[in-house]
Order: structure tokens, then sequence, then C-alpha cells
């Protein structure tokens, strides 16, 4: 009884495993060409490989059932280029009108680039944003009256795409700035195609066959004058496509065309160089083989199979075959195929797939051969490629849009570079550090020296060295760059001056002050410093502290040499006779005293 149950038990635990995985082997192959053409016809236009691998559009082409007088199905009625549909808004919509962009470095989507305006759609007030990102641009129109507050940046780029993981944003002072923008968003769309087109004959069921027909029939020279213009190579001033116009090696004519302000070049198989004893020609397959798109001509119901062609780039094709001759010419049955990683795209063939030749049969299949090679850039081949490029295009846009913006604000693109949520430091911190530098150093220097050094002011003459006092007054007061202890206001804008060639002493002070001595590498750099040191050196931005026997002087000498500088900057004079009283002040407060000085002057 126990048995019993526990073996009934058990089989209510046991499970079917799942069939093991098919291999390509397990497969019921296509039949294939050979074994097609072996049966009774009409035969497609197109086969699928054995083993698949490509989607098949366009597979009816009977019109026994349609009257002659009544004309076939106009598939033209709206046909439309299928570009990037974000590559040209910026054009559209951002520039030449007022709107605002920004840039920041994401943790994970890399450089973002963010443009951001104000919309009236109608009577209702809009944000209009489009988000770069190394992958894709996110485009969205938003209502305001949606929102329950009005969004900082940050929260705007997070409205596009809500993995945005970054503090801040910082905005775009460059005013070309938008010439940069417009070519990234538009580097996808391109005005120049080239497409292949073959010419198979009844019974050719391989690439050498296709690629060593030299001879062309009368509805193969029919179908090319109607897919475009007869052109000869030599000093061809127009899209070329590859081929040589200069010493015709690459055949002395081919096939061109000016679609919607786009130029085609077509490499016809027949027209390309051939060569004796090549069985593969590689003459014309290193043409063919590289494109993206190509025709194929049947002149004779012979099935045309993808993998026929050995190629890497070859992704679509589009089939046509002629079908007889009438009072309003031949008719073209066509049919599509591709890789399975390409999209579908349009116009969409009718039912059936036959066509009548005019200009309208001419503007279906232009415009279904140059939105083909636009799906295949989906492909996962191609899209790989697009992604590496894109993220290096965003990267040199974001890098000269950092660098223009700094220099605006008069800032170097090196030492100040950002990275995501924190700055580097802009004026300000770099302000600090030069003074914090700069007291380190002086006192440094004073200790060192032995003798008492010429000092020159900056913008107001020399002080003579044969007045002690005055130059150990002068070297106190000089501690606060762009500080001239004898130079009166000439004027109104005199303190404006001052406080402008203070900034500018800071920097070279700065580039003076923080490089080391000669044979050493500096931290920013890397190169070696030759500059050799002069103990009777001065400048005039960054004056000599006097030496150690002078700083022992009596404190009644200089308090008299103070009393004669209470006239002028009194305040910076001040404060810098605190800083050598005091040595041991911490240099990053008086970085902050003098910026605030500095800023009070502007």
């Amino acid at each position: 009884m126990i048995e019993k149950m526990q073996g009934s038990r058990m089989d209510e635990q046991r499970c079917s495993f799942p069939p093991p995985l098919k291999t390509e082997e397990d497969y019921i192959p296509y039949p294939s060409v050979h074994e097609v053409l072996g049966r009774e016809g009409p035969f497609p236009l197109i086969l699928l490989p054995q083993f698949g691998g490509y989607w098949i559009e366009g597979t009816n082409h009977e019109i026994t059932s349609i009257p002659e007088t009544e004309p076939l199905q106009s598939p033209t009625t709206k046909v439309k280029l299928e570009c990037n549909p974000t590559a040209r808004i910026y054009r559209k919509h951002f520039l030449g009108k007022e709107h605002f962009n920004y840039y920041s470095l994401d943790a994970a989507l890399g450089h973002l680039v963010f443009s951001l305006k104000y919309d009236v759609i109608g009577d209702q007030e809009h944000l209009r944003l489009l988000l770069r990102t190394k992958c894709r641009t996110y485009h969205d129109v938003i209502p305001i009256s949606c929102l329950t507050e009005f969004p900082n940046v940050v929260q705007m780029a997070k409205l596009v795409c809500e993995d945005v993981n970054v503090d801040r944003f910082y905005p775009v002072l460059y005013p070309k700035a938008s010439r940069l923008i417009v070519t990234f968003d538009e580097h996808v769309i391109s005005n120049n195609f080239k497409f292949g087109v073959i010419y198979q004959k009844l019974g050719q069921t391989s690439e050498e066959e296709l690629f060593s027909t030299n001879e062309e029939s009368p509805a193969f020279v029919e179908f090319l004058e109607f897919l475009g213009q007869k052109v000869k190579l030599q000093d061809f001033k127009g899209f070329r496509g590859g081929l040589d116009v200069t010493h015709g090696q690459t055949g002395t004519e081919s096939v061109y065309c000016n679609f919607r302000n786009k130029e085609i070049m077509f490499h016809v198989s027949t027209k390309l160089p051939y060569t004796e004893g090549d069985a593969q020609q590689l003459q014309r397959k290193r043409h063919i083989g590289n494109d993206i798109v190509a025709v194929v001509f049947q002149d004779e119901n012979t099935p045309f199979v993808p993998d026929m062609i050995a190629s890497n780039f070859l992704h679509a094709y589009v089939v046509v075959q002629a079908e007889g001759g009438g009072p309003d010419g031949p008719l073209y049955k066509v049919s599509v195929t591709a890789r399975d990683d390409v999209p579908f795209f349009g116009p969409p063939l009718p039912d059936p797939a036959v066509f009548r030749k005019g200009p309208e049969f001419q503007e279906f299949l232009l415009t279904k051969l140059i939105n083909a090679e636009y799906a295949c850039y989906k492909a996962e081949k191609f899209a790989k490629l697009e992604e590496r490029t894109r993220a290096a295009l965003l990267e040199t846009l974001y890098e000269e849009l950092h660098i223009h913006s700094q220099s605006m604000m008069g800032l170097g693109g090196d030492e100040d570079k950002m990275e995501n949520g924190s700055g580097g430091g802009g004026f300000f911190e770099s302000f600090k550090r030069v003074i914090r530098s700069r007291s380190q150093s002086m006192d440094a220097m004073g200790l060192s020296n032995k003798k008492p050094n010429t000092v020159s002011t900056s913008h107001s003459g020399s002080f003579a060295p044969n007045n002690p006092d005055l130059a150990k007054a002068a070297g106190i007061s000089l501690i606060v760059p762009g500080k001239s202890p004898t130079r009166k206001k000439s004027g109104p804008f005199g303190s404006r001056r001052s406080s402008a060639i203070g900034i500018e002493n800071i920097q070279e002070v700065q580039e003076k002050r923080e490089s080391p001595p000669a044979g050493q590498k500096t931290p920013d750099s890397g190169h070696v410093s030759q500059e050799p040191k002069s103990e009777n050196s001065s400048t005039q931005s960054s004056p000599e502290m006097p030496t150690t026997k002078n700083r022992a002087e009596t404190a009644a000498q200089r308090a008299e040499a103070l009393k004669d500088f209470s006239r002028s900057s009194s305040s910076a004079s001040s404060f810098a006779s605190v800083v050598e009283e005091t040595e041991g002040v911490d240099g990053e407060d008086t970085g902050l005293h003098v910026a605030g000085g500095q800023c009070q002057h502007h």
C-alpha cells in the first residue's frame, strides 16, 4: 500500500523534458534553385536560401484577372523617403530661433547634448526637448499645462529619457554652437547613393555566371534608360560612386540619376570591366559586392537566390522582371528580399506587385532603393558601426562645446575641465588656488633669499632699492596682485582697470609659481620645466618678497612705511600686513577675502 502511494506520488512529480534544440541539420531545407527549375513554371522571382535568413515581400504577380483596360493599382500615392526622423528636427524647429543648448556627462549614457525651446502650438504653450546620447536622439513636445511646476534642465532631460542621471547640465555659451550641433544631427543624412545593377539571364544560378555576362538584351537596355541617364565616366563631375573618372579603369560609361536632390550612381555589372580568365570577375564584384542594396533585372523567368552572391555588405535586393510589351509599354514584376535583421521598409508593394513603365514606377523604385539602404543601416552589422561613429562624433561635439564655452568665460579648457556633478572649480576656485600658492611660495622665497632684490610694481613704475623702507612696504603690499601702492585713481574707471590688471597678473603668477624647478615635471602637462631661476630677476606681476634680514627690521619702521601707503589701496595694504605679521594664516582663507575684494571692484 505504501509503495503504491509513493509510486503514484512519483508519477505526479514526473515531467517531460523539452525537445532538444534543432541544429541546422534538423531543419527541412528549402528547395534549391536547381530543384525548382526542374519543375514546371512559372517560377517565383525570388527563392529563399535553403536555410533561410531572408524575408520576401511581393510574391503575388498574377494579373490575369485584371482587364487590360483597367489600370494597375498605383502604389505611388504617398511614397516618401524614410530617413532618420530626428535628423532634421534641430534645423526645422531650433536653428535660427531662440533656444538653449546644454551639455553634460552621464556615467551610463555617456556624453549628452541637450536642446530646449519654448514653443507655442495653437494657443497652448509647450516645451520642445531634444536630447542626444551616444545611442540615439530623443525628441518630445510637452505641454506646460501638464506640469505641476516649471522643471529645471535636469528634470526636463528626464522627461524625454528617464535614464538620465546627472547632477547638472552646463550651458553652451559659444555663439557658433548651432552650426556644430546641426552638423552632428545631420551626419546620418546622405545625399549620395550607389546601388548595384545585376543582369540575370535565363538559367543563370551562380555568382560566376551573373558577373560573366557582357551582352545586354533590348529589355535590359530599355530598363537602364528608364532607371537613369547613361553618362560618360571620363571627367564626370557628379557623384561617381567610387568609379574612376580620370583613367577609365572602371569602364567608360555608367548610369546616373538625380532624384529629389539626391545623386545616385549605379554599378551596372555589364558596364564594369571584364577580365578574361577571371572566373570571379573581381573587377565587377569589388564594386557591386561592396554595395548595400542591388537591383536584379531578369529577362526571363529564372529565380534569384539572395545567397548566390557572397558578400558581407549586400543586405537587400530588389528583383525586377520584364513582362511582355504592349501599347503602354512593358510591365514589370517586382519582389523585394532582405536579411532577417533588416527591418521592413516602404513604400509597400501593391497586390499584385506589377507596374507599368512610367514616371510613377520610377519614383517608386528609386524611393524603395533609398529606403532599403536606410533600413539596412539598422541591421546588426551596420548598427554597431553606426553606434561607434555616433559616439565618437558626439564626444567631439561635447569637447568642442566645452572648450569654446570655457573660452567665452575666459577659462582654460584643460585645467577647468568638468566632470559630472562637480565643476572644475571655475574662476573663484582658481583664484583661491593662486592666492594660496602665492602666499606659500612667497614665504619660502623670503626664507631662502639672502639679499634684497629690486622690487618693481605692476603698471606703476619701479621702486628704487636705495630706499629700504619703501621697498619693504612695497613687498608687503604687493602680496595682493594688481594692487599698486602708489597708483592713484585717474578717473571714475580707475578701480575697474586696476582689478582687470590684477586678474591678468594672477594668471601670470599662476603660470610661474606653479612651475617646478628646472628638471622636474609638472603634474598637469608632464613636460620638463626649463626656465632658469635668477636671484636678481623680478617681474612686474610677481615681485620678490623681502629677505629674512629685512623682515627683522623694527616694528616702528614697518609702521612708518605702512603709514605712507594708507592713502592708496588701504584695504589691500592693511590686509597684506596682517598676512606678513601672522605668517601662519591659512592661505585658503586669504584667497577668499581677496576674491571678495576683487569682486567689489567689478
